[in-house]
């Protein structure tokens, strides 16, 4: 029997005082199941949707076309769904028309793995398990309730699933479900790029991702939904890579998440290197070279991130940081040669950038101990951040202001000005005063 939240106890009481049967479904039986405790609650009842209106006092009917709503309780947010069936998916996602169940058992036959189609009684606290659920989570299976077939026809999210919850699960999938996705990527073709991105966002966010993306690769889904990233199985690097540019990326990405970076950082590793397909070339001495790569990785990522909806802001940061992670860092930089790093990279993305890096530098080989001089250039870097020099034109000891009163136009002319100022005191930090550089602008560019 299992231990259930003070809240669904609460919840079990106003459904028994209405004569209605209440059930904790979906995920959270699953983490029971597994012995975790659950994060959220989902519940189906016989209670039809428009009685739940009468059952709480806020109700939003978040799907009730569908038979859904979400009831605001206590600080709670439930979505609680009425029993159902479902026919027909033009959309290749979500149901054409919804029929109402007379009982739990005819509601979970419509789900897609036997994991997910378990139910707990809120009132005896026994799950109800008609396809062996709790079995194949026992043996660590994923398997489609009934034909895999049918389920994948019916919403094409669910083959994204499957893998997503190799990797979250460290599951395998059951033969004859894994056989079946390839023959229902017509449907996945036809699933919101919003919801392939979430979908992408949970693998990438799993301890593991390469187990779902190789998965992917696999079955189709890769060329599918991320065709760039599957154009780099076979792309041969030997000379500075253990692996080829597809297998050294899921490195990567594995390292980003294995070490929980941050969302952007995990983006990039997966991404960094998709421009080296299109850059590879052979050259005198036998060694393949990717000369530019990071310009045009940072481009195709762009693409892939646009077309998968994601956030402008999220684009940006993933860009930039694929545009940037192929810098060279030698002892002899100069100090304004560090400088100029920290203005081009943007102090608020250094961070990030050398976690980057070390993914990258880890998935050469798939070992760590490849960073001294990331390390070397981070303590560079940490020093002349110390001083706190000159690192922008809001640093500069002059404004336009000045500049203005020495007779300089506003326009584009005291940009530039003011660009040069900003070079001359990167290069020479003690020159950062208000009388030096008004002196300088004066003999520069005031002669007369």
């Amino acid at each position: 029997m299992y231990i259930i939240d003070p809240i669904l106890k609460e919840i079990a009481g106003i459904f028994s005082h209405a004569g209605k049967q209440v059930f904790l479904v979906g995920g959270a039986v699953r983490d029971m199941v597994r012995g975790k405790t659950p994060s959220d609650f989902d519940l189906a009842t016989d209670a039809h949707p428009q009685e739940l209106f009468t059952f709480f006092p806020h109700v939003i009917p978040t799907g009730i076309k569908h038979g859904t709503v979400t009831v605001i309780f206590k600080g709670y947010s439930l979505e609680i769904t009425t029993f159902r069936t479902e026919s027909d998916y033009e959309d290749g996602r979500r149901p054409d028309s919804v029929v109402w169940a007379s009982c739990i058992e005819e509601d979970l036959s419509r789900r897609d793995f036997t994991m997910n189609a378990m139910a707990l009684n809120l009132y005896s606290r026994q799950v109800v398990d008609p396809f062996g659920g709790e079995q194949d989570i026992k043996r660590r299976i994923i398997r489609c309730v009934g034909n895999p077939s049918d389920r994948f026809s019916e919403d094409g999210l669910r083959a994204l699933r499957a893998v997503r919850f190799a990797a979250q699960l460290n599951f395998s999938i059951d033969e004859s479900t894994l056989k079946a996705i390839p023959e229902s990527l017509s449907v996945t073709a036809r699933v919101s790029a919003e919801r392939i991105h979430d979908e992408i966002d949970k693998i990438i966010a799993s301890t593991k991702p390469s187990v779902a993306l190789l998965l992917m690769e696999q079955t189709g889904l890769l060329a599918l939904v991320l065709p760039e990233l599957a154009r780099c199985r076979g792309v041969d690097q030997k000379g500075f890579h253990r692996f080829d540019v597809l297998d050294h990326s899921l490195c990567a990405a594995d390292y980003a998440a294995g070490n929980e970076f941050p969302h952007p950082v995990r983006l990039a590793a997966l991404l960094h290197d998709i421009g080296k397909p299109i850059t590879r070339k052979l050259d005198e001495s036998g060694v393949w070279t990717f000369y530019q790569h990071e310009k045009y990785s940072a481009q195709a990522a762009c693409a892939i991130l646009t077309r998968l909806r994601y956030p402008n802001t999220i684009i940006a940061t993933v860009t930039h940081l694929i545009a940037e992670h192929m810098f060279h860092y030698t002892e002899d930089w100069s100090d304004a040669a560090v400088r100029r790093f920290i203005i081009r990279v943007g102090e608020e993305n250094l961070p990030a950038l050398y976690r980057l890096r070390r993914a990258d530098s880890f998935a050469l080989a798939g070992l760590e101990g490849q960073n001294r001089h990331l390390i070397l250039l981070m303590d560079r870097v940490k020093e002349i951040l110390s001083e706190r020099s000159c690192l922008g034109l809001k640093d500069l000891a002059v404004s336009g202001k000045d500049l203005k009163a020495l007779g300089v136009a506003p326009g584009p002319r005291m940009g530039i000005i003011l660009k040069d100022l900003l070079e001359a005191v990167l290069d020479d930090p003690t020159l950062n005063t208000q009388e030096k550089l008004l002196e300088i602008t004066q003999k520069k560019y005031c002669p007369h």
